[in-house]
């Protein structure tokens, strides 16, 4: 994977993330938790945005960020994914302890135990995925400007 390719799987992550989004949201008043499969709904949609922008800021500006650094994001993309759908699942599962305040809301009482592992995981490994992402890539593009001697550094 070059870093312009690695790039554009971020790219189209992001764009696949905002339609799922975008046909999820269809589906919310469906579910027996529809304050929970709204927190989906909205992950979906703003991880997908934040893929989209994290992907044009590579393809379009210049920045030092290396290849292993790009395994890295797509690796988090592959993270977000698996967190978001485990959100959809949510919404009929009703887990209270990875997001106790939106639960509350929807009213749930709790998942079985595997149910609130697989929430919790997911949420875990993804927050834990995007927060290395993103500060690679703000070094990466940090290291960019240093290196060029630029002021606007």
């Amino acid at each position: 994977m070059s870093i312009r390719s690695g790039s554009r799987q971020l790219l189209i992550h992001g764009m696949i993330l905002v339609l799922v989004g975008l046909v999820w949201g269809l589906v919310v008043p469906g579910t027996p938790h529809p304050r929970l499969a709204l927190g989906a709904h909205i992950q979906f949609i703003t991880n997908g945005m934040l893929f989209i922008v994290l992907a044009t800021a590579l393809l379009a500006l210049p920045h030092s960020v290396g290849l292993k650094s790009i395994w890295v994001l797509v690796a988090s993309a592959w993270l977000t994914w698996s967190m978001a759908i485990s959100e959809a699942a949510n919404s009929w599962w009703g887990t209270t302890q990875m997001l106790p305040i939106s639960a509350t809301q929807a009213g749930a009482i709790g998942g079985e135990p595997w149910q609130e592992l697989v929430v919790k995981l997911t949420h875990i490994s993804a927050g834990l995925g995007l927060v290395i992402a993103w500060t690679l890539l703000v070094a990466g593009f940090l290291k960019h400007g240093s290196s060029t001697g630029s002021p606007d550094a």
